[in-house]
């Protein structure tokens, strides 16, 4: 999300690569059925084939355009551009549902493109720069062999990703890099997603972890005084036997004698706890305090309302806004949140992450955040679809609105188009108005 040549909120925008500034947002606005979600899925969709691989007896998950002939017989692409390692990447693939037929991994400087590694139709991988960072004969020959094993359907990045490159190399650092962003700083979250609730969980175990997320429901106005963890019987929560295996199977994964897991059953919220081959579990409670008395009445979070349980998952991603170094992609975000509550999220983000290189990529209806005070004509993307076909494009690219632009209204008015077109199509007014008629 490169800057365009506007000047507002320049905290904004951000240079951790000499030369590659980006912008802190990106809201991506647009109709219901515009391709907002297909956009985001894409993403995660890069992110899964990287770090999960496609099974041997599986096709790889592909969707052609299916709406015109020609593309449907078309590959599929898909290119990241990446910052991270204080160093530039473009890591791109294409593929259908039985082959990977390119894919590349470039080290981009001001002057020079470098060819980490590159993948052509014939299935052929060179790595030219990873031959000169790695020299010695049986370290390249380690990098050989496993692009050689490389099966069609398969992400040389993934084959890199499951072997242990870095003991047998001498210097792999760039392709590290990378996969560190797949894992730990692309974070990808969709309207039913829970976010790490397990650090809520652990906060009401947690005095100084407490005392933040208290202050950030205070903040939100949840009515919410306090947080607590209620022992309950794990065999007593109703949990199919097949699951109970499942979670006890997952945290023994672990090697240390204590792990943690979240559960989320039938709209509550809880602990497991994995120790010495024994499980327990607890429960999260919510604390408010009556009107009169100010006696503590304590509520499972399934009778919060879903506003407030929507805020649940977004503390954790708070926090990390302050910890900074993530990449957030979200799908409506907005859901069940009151508009104030979320132009209140982004002005935290702006707030706290001022000096830390995080982003925050996401789609939205709410027209509400449609404002130059808040967001940058830059940062303001509308995806719009014609005849099947998704398009996304800047707002300041497209109509280079002036700083003081009510842009909001503009949006509403039709003037910069991805709204929806129901007024337009005379021949469902004409049937909606014989119904009417047929019905008196």
């Amino acid at each position: 999300m490169k800057p365009g040549r506007g000047s507002q909120l320049k905290s904004h925008k951000v240079e951790i690569v000499k030369g590659s500034p980006f912008l802190k947002t990106a809201a991506i606005f647009g109709a219901n059925a515009g391709g907002k979600s297909n956009f985001i899925k894409a993403i995660e969709l890069g992110k899964y084939l990287v770090l999960h691989g496609t099974r041997a007896d599986e096709l790889i998950d592909y969707t052609p355009f299916r709406l015109s002939a020609e593309n449907k017989k078309k590959d599929t692409t898909l290119i990241y551009h990446i910052l991270c390692n204080n160093k530039k990447y473009e890591y791109g693939f294409s593929y259908n549902d039985e082959r990977i037929s390119h894919e590349w991994l470039h080290y981009i400087t001001r002057k020079t493109t470098y060819i980490v590694f590159s993948r052509n139709q014939e299935q052929s991988i060179s790595m030219p720069y990873l031959q000169k960072l790695n020299p010695k004969d049986d370290e390249f020959q380690f990098l050989q062999f496993i692009a050689k094993a490389t099966t069609p359907k398969q992400l040389f990045l993934h084959e890199l990703f499951t072997h242990n490159i870095h003991d047998n190399t001498t210097d792999v650092s760039d392709v590290e890099a990378v996969l560190s962003w797949f894992t730990d700083t692309l974070k990808i979250i969709f309207p039913e997603t829970p976010y790490k609730q397990g650090v809520v969980l652990k906060a009401a175990d947690d005095e100084d972890l407490k005392l933040v997320i208290n202050a950030l429901l205070s903040f939100f106005d949840t009515g919410i005084d306090d947080v607590y963890l209620k022992d309950v019987e794990f065999e007593k929560l109703n949990i199919p036997l097949n699951l109970q295996r499942s979670i006890k199977a997952d945290l023994s994964k672990s090697e240390k004698g204590e792990t943690f897991g979240a559960l989320n059953l039938d709209g509550d919220l809880y602990l497991i706890r994995l120790f010495d081959g024994d499980i327990s579990a607890k429960m999260l409670m919510t604390i408010h305090h009556q009107n009169e008395s100010g006696a503590a009445e304590y509520f499972s979070l399934r009778e919060e309302s879903d506003g407030t349980k929507r805020l649940f998952d977004y503390i954790p991603l708070i926090l990390d806004f302050i910890y900074g170094d993530n990449v957030f992609v979200v799908d409506e975000m907005e859901r069940s949140l009151h508009p104030t509550l979320i132009r209140k999220i982004l002005e935290i983000f702006y707030l706290y992450s001022n000096d830390t290189p995080s982003q925050l990529i996401f789609s939205t209806h709410e027209s509400f955040l449609m404002t130059q005070h808040l967001l940058r004509s830059d940062e303001i993307w509308l995806m719009e679809k014609n005849e099947g076909i998704s398009s996304l494009y800047n707002i300041d690219e497209k109509f280079n609105p002036r700083y003081d632009k009510k842009l909001r209204q503009s949006y509403l008015d039709g003037s910069y188009g991805a709204i929806p077109k129901l007024a337009d199509n005379k021949e469902l007014v004409e049937f909606l108005n014989k119904v009417k008629l047929d019905h008196k």
